[in-house]
């Protein structure tokens, strides 16, 4: 049984949701609105995700965004964040360079921007940093799959795991970030039958995104889901809703009514007494 919407989700929580085949549901937001109303739907995990670089910041990639900027990010979200779990990306350029550097890094997530979790791209070749993160007492998520920080070592925006040697490297792969001390893990762009035998073969929550339903849990991005993001969207995403319609027509409609002098109406002013308003006029009057 799922935690209830008052109390807060724990990694031991989290665990046995997987042990007993509950679907972990992971969002990716990148503000308070968003997280507060993510919160209230029950989200399990929230993920700020250096995504923001192209979802909110406008960026091409994901490479751009600094530590700084995410870390403005996760505070915003961990701030009205009651139930869910917050992770926080580290960013490209944040933990690259050396354990310390990744320590340091991770520490910041943690006391500025109040993330539970921090998470790392391509774990299984930084297995010395989630060890040491580990070690500093940080919760890791890794990512594997297709990561976006590494596209173009990848060869692009790619699924990453459709022939028998690379399935078998991602296998490996997910292990050995178990080993090194992953709560979590990220399954990105992979087909569902490696997805499905990762998931099977760790005792830690394997989240999938495009790969496939035997995953422990699902994540997708608040602006995809909510058909707010432009098309075209890849093809794991299932849009939930048409918001961008709706803004569209309310956008229209509070503009045609500024220009036809249909707002503000009175009800949408602040009275003054007629009194203050007649000693105003006089006040006023002849300058």
């Amino acid at each position: 049984m799922s935690p209830s919407p008052s109390e807060k989700l724990t990694l031991p929580r989290l665990a046995e949701m997987t042990g007993r085949g509950e679907r972990i549901v992971m969002v990716t937001a990148y503000d308070a609105p968003s997280a507060r109303l993510a919160d209230e739907a029950g989200i399990d995990l929230i993920l700020v995700g250096d995504s923001a670089a192209m979802v909110v910041l406008g960026h091409d990639s994901t490479l751009p965004v600094t530590l700084d900027e995410m870390l403005m990010l996760t505070s915003a979200v961990s701030r009205v964040t009651r139930r869910a779990l917050v992770v926080g990306d580290l960013p490209f350029g944040s933990y690259q360079e050396s354990d310390e550097k990744a320590v340091a890094s991770a520490v910041r997530m943690v006391k500025e921007g109040g993330a539970d979790i921090v998470k790392l791209e391509g774990a299984d070749r930084r297995l010395s940093r989630v060890r040491a993160i580990g070690d500093a007492g940080i919760p890791v998520m890794g990512h594997i799959g297709l990561t976006p920080q590494s596209a173009t070592l990848l060869g692009g925006y790619r699924a990453q795991g459709r022939t028998a040697g690379t399935a078998h490297r991602l296998y490996d792969a997910a292990l050995a970030s178990e080993a090194a001390g992953c709560c979590a893990l990220v399954l990105e762009a992979v087909p569902a039958e490696v997805a499905g035998a990762i998931a099977r073969a760790l005792t830690i929550p394997v989240i999938g995104i495009g790969a496939g339903p035997d995953c422990d849990g699902q994540v997708l991005v608040w602006h995809d889901l909510l058909g707010v993001s432009p098309d075209p969207v890849p093809r794991f995403v299932k849009r939930y809703a048409d918001l961008a319609s709706e803004i569209r027509r309310a956008l229209g409609a509070y503009a045609n009514e500024v220009r036809e002098g249909a707002y503000p109406e009175a009800r949408h002013t602040y009275p003054m007494p007629d009194e203050e308003r007649a000693r105003f006029e006089e006040m006023v009057k002849g300058r």
